[in-house]
């Protein structure tokens, strides 16, 4: 099998997650709903981005199982369609039931099968090179909001233009995702048997420290499992947060930006994101789980810290430098979520074993609805960024107890 191929593999990977990944675009997307519905509390709609992390969690776990048993491509199908349905929901909603159900549960199912299908087809073309494809895959979904959020920022006028907005995005994706169903697929056998020798160095170097291919049913029995899942909420609770309360971070600190500056300013959170993942997935591979997870626990440190004092110095420039380093922090996450489960628990069983590990995203998404409510009742986000900074120490203390199974 020629390299090349690979890469085309991971080409059309990155094109459907880029607009798969929108889902990551809540807190600008938000912003004309929010000025429209103006009865509507902060905590009611941080909640939209909750639910649709919980079904991002649910979705990818199901489609982990179908494509155990049905063709991938099903799965994609069965993507475009609820994007559709969702997007349509949302763009007809007058209730913050109806925008849960299509923004939500419709939309963020929809993410998480394009997601988990991705990741666990194009992923087994780079058997040696696992934290590095994991990142480049996951760059396109984490920097799919700012793209689309700029777009969105840019076309969608005031009152309820949010609403035709909306519905065009719905059909973009149904479009991308089908497109992406014509393509991506898993290696056949003679393809998987020429990638397992492409690095024998690197293959024997895993044999060493590998402990077999686990079921989903032994992973969750390993405490390595257990102190590595309860890090990552933690960590993506601290990058979701900000994500999706970082609109209101802007407005707090600086109060006369414009709506295209925010946008700006937020967006870059979701670039850095996408760099952050391909710079820790090759951190992976070449350091280690224990030292990828210091420099990203590190990186969090100073982000909030600079935040902090943003707030308090009402610095809009303190507060976009912090944005820029929670963006690289939180994208090292998802990456070595994915290089950590093939590397403690193996290869064969990843489609199931990862979105489990990704199940940490619901308790993690209460992360956001959590920033709202002290938001609420503080009337600041500082209250926010100090238990996120107590969250990150509980974090650090986690990862040194992680060895391996």
């Amino acid at each position: 099998m020629k390299q090349k191929n690979r890469w085309f593999h991971a080409a059309i990977g990155v094109f459907v997650l880029l607009f798969a990944g929108l889902i990551y675009a809540w807190s600008v997307l938000s912003r004309p709903i929010a000025a429209y519905f103006t009865d509507w509390t902060s905590a009611g709609l941080s909640l939209t981005f909750t639910i649709c992390m919980m079904f991002f969690c649910l979705g990818g776990f199901v489609s982990g199982i179908l494509s155990e048993k049905i063709n991938i491509k099903i799965n994609l199908v069965i993507s475009a369609f609820l994007f559709l349905g969702g997007f349509y929901i949302a763009s007809r909603m007058n209730s913050l039931s109806a925008l849960y159900l299509g923004y939500g549960v419709l939309a963020g199912t929809a993410s998480g099968f394009a997601y988990n299908t991705v990741m666990g087809s194009v992923t087994k073309f780079f058997p040696d090179k696992p934290g590095l494809i994991s990142g480049i895959l996951l760059m396109g979904f984490g920097i799919g909001s700012f793209l689309i959020g700029k777009v969105y920022q840019a076309y969608t006028g005031i009152g309820d233009a949010f609403r035709a907005s909306l519905l065009t995005m719905g059909v973009i994706l149904f479009i991308v995702v089908l497109i992406g169903a014509v393509f991506i697929r898993k290696p056949t056998e003679e393809e998987t048997n020429v990638l397992t020798f492409l690095d024998t160095d690197k293959k024997q170097e895993d044999s060493k420290a590998s402990y077999g291919d686990m079921k989903f049913g032994q992973m969750v029995k390993r405490s390595s499992f257990w102190l590595y899942f309860i890090w990552s909420v933690l960590l993506s609770a601290a990058g979701l947060a900000v994500i999706a309360q970082a609109s209101g971070m802007v407005t707090e600190v600086s109060p006369s930006q414009t709506a295209g500056v925010i946008s700006t300013a937020v967006g870059l959170i979701s670039v850095f994101n996408g760099v952050g993942r391909v710079i820790f997935g090759g951190m992976y591979d070449k350091i280690g789980r224990a030292k990828t997870m210091v420099v990203n626990e590190i990186l969090y440190f100073m982000a909030v810290i600079l935040m902090i004092c943003s707030i308090v110095t009402g610095s809009f420039v303190v507060l976009v430098i912090g944005f820029i380093i929670t963006g690289l922090a939180y994208g090292g996450v998802p990456t070595t979520n994915s290089a950590f489960v093939g590397d403690f628990y193996g290869k064969k069983n990843y489609s199931v074993n990862f979105p489990i590990m990704n199940m940490n995203l619901f308790a993690a998404s209460f992360g956001s609805t959590i920033a709202g409510l002290l938001y609420d009742k503080s009337g600041s986000y500082l209250s926010t960024l100090v238990v996120l900074l107590c969250a990150l120490v509980l974090g650090t203390v986690l990862a040194t107890k992680i060895k391996k199974p």
